[in-house]
């Protein structure tokens, strides 16, 4: 593959950000439609490994870890429950994508997390609303509630029906790539409403410096195909000794 196919920002989107006085580019990797017959590293080593440098860090997708691990539902396969029908009404409609919204990707939220955990997080997330404390749901119920992407059509097919849920083990996953690679990775959830930083390679990666470095969500969140990204110091601040995100 030629590198140089790869350094060009998805539409809508930057290929540099400036953090910390710094420029980093944020690659975007286009690979094959993942499925759940691939193993998510040997992806990375067909389609990210002939592009990276000493220095650099290689983010994925959480999404296409999870459907290699086979966690996703089709849509038809779910059937919500009252509570699930409930709770969702009360859950922000984003107009970035499918979210709890939706009854069925509540349903599998119930049984991820817990009917109870969830129940309590809805209590105290709405009771967190009428003082103005946005966001108590997810931070009680954790980034299995966080990560799960229900039905929308602006996933590339064919998971435009599926419900997506939390990746198996990020953190180890994250360190199988690292070995593959030969450089830090992490597996994170990003859209554009925000990032989570689900698993590292290493301690030494600040998760919080590369939340911000992914912030506009560069790999998109429709049908760029693009699941892997590479983070890049830019070449006019690039040394010798590369650097760390710390």
């Amino acid at each position: 593959m030629d590198g140089r196919l790869a350094m060009e920002a998805n539409p809508g989107k930057q290929l540099e950000i400036r953090v910390r006085e710094q420029v980093y580019l944020r690659i975007p990797v286009r690979t094959k439609v993942i499925s759940a017959t691939d193993d998510i590293v040997d992806v990375a080593r067909e389609y990210v490994a002939p592009l990276v440098q000493p220095g650099d860090v290689v983010v994925v997708s959480e999404k296409a870890v999870a459907i290699t691990q086979g966690r996703f539902y089709h849509v038809d396969e779910v059937k919500p429950s009252l509570l699930a029908r409930i709770l969702s009404r009360f859950v922000y409609n984003s107009p970035h994508g499918a979210n709890l919204r939706c009854p069925k990707a509540m349903e599998l939220t119930l049984r991820e997390v817990g009917r109870v955990r969830v129940l309590i997080a809805a209590i105290l997330g709405g009771l967190g609303k009428l003082f103005g404390i946005r966001g108590l749901f997810y931070r009680i119920c954790g980034p299995k509630a966080r990560s799960v992407d229900g039905a929308w059509e602006g996933t590339i097919p064919p998971y435009q029906r599926c419900i997506v849920l939390a990746p198996e083990n990020p953190q180890a996953v994250a360190e199988q790539l690292a070995a593959a690679l030969g450089c830090a990775a992490a597996v994170i959830d990003a859209n554009d409403l925000g990032v989570d930083i689900l698993g590292t390679s290493n301690g030494s990666l600040d998760q919080a410096f590369l939340a911000d470095l992914m912030r506009d969500n560069p790999l998109g969140q429709s049908t760029e195909q693009t699941p892997f990204g590479i983070i890049r110091l830019g070449s006019e601040e690039r040394s010798d000794t590369g650097y760390s995100a710390s």
